[in-house]
């Protein structure tokens, strides 16, 4: 039986993410992803949402069939 695997290129939150510090995150999601660790990548609300800004991931753990990734925003677009 194989375990089910899905590659993100960018981080979606939805509003669910969590902020740890200043510009730190957590976010969990269901089930076993993959993300680039310590590149920068868009960081959006939804999937076809414009991003706001560009997150660098620093830490990703898979645990009980869901994925937690605390991440770093380095970048934030202004909507100005």
């Amino acid at each position: 039986m194989g375990m089910g695997l899905e590659l993100n290129t960018m981080i979606v939150t939805k509003g669910k993410e969590v902020r740890k510090e200043e510009n730190l995150f957590q976010l969990q999601k269901d089930g076993y992803r993959l993300y680039p660790m310590h590149l920068p990548i868009d960081v959006k609300k939804t999937k076809h949402s414009d991003p706001s800004g560009f997150g660098r991931i620093e830490k990703m753990e898979w645990k009980d069939e869901k994925t937690t990734i605390v991440y770093r925003l380095i970048s934030l677009n202004s909507t100005n």
